[in-house]
């Protein structure tokens, strides 16, 4: 019994740690989706065959940026990809004259909270940014 007393908080915050690892993990594998499929929407909207390179308009980044929040070109509040997910987590650029590139920065914050007490010093951030970046040729 005290043996099992002494190993099971151990064994418990390792079994949190795997959780919150599997976690990150599926709201990175959203984040890099989504920025796939914004990508290539944008890839597919900004070619002006006139001029020969791309051109991106305002409201086709407001809707490429919608599309990598919501998943769809219009807005939809409360469907985001990941939760806590805004349109000012995306940038959308030309990279060139021939390619587009969509960057979506994410502050991933775990489940047990902002950070771990420190004993000497300020508590320790267990915040940190995920960051999923895709260029595409126009098309």
């Amino acid at each position: 019994m005290v043996e099992f007393a002494i190993a099971l908080p151990l064994l418990l915050l390792l079994l949190l740690a795997i959780a919150e690892f599997g976690r990150m993990l599926y709201h990175y594998n959203n984040l890099l989706q989504a920025n796939r499929d914004a990508v290539r929407y944008l890839a597919g909207k900004a070619w002006n065959s006139n001029l020969g390179q791309v051109e991106i308009g305002p409201v086709l980044e407001a809707r490429t940026k919608n599309l990598a929040v919501y998943g769809a070109p219009a807005p939809r509040p409360g469907n985001e990809v990941v939760p806590g997910l805004t349109t000012v987590d995306v940038q959308v650029s030309t990279v060139g004259t021939e390619h587009v590139q969509v960057r979506i920065s994410y502050m991933f914050r775990p489940v047990i909270g902002e950070g771990l007490p420190a004993l000497l010093g300020d508590a320790i951030p267990l915040s940190f940014p995920l960051v999923a970046t895709t260029v595409m040729r126009g098309l």
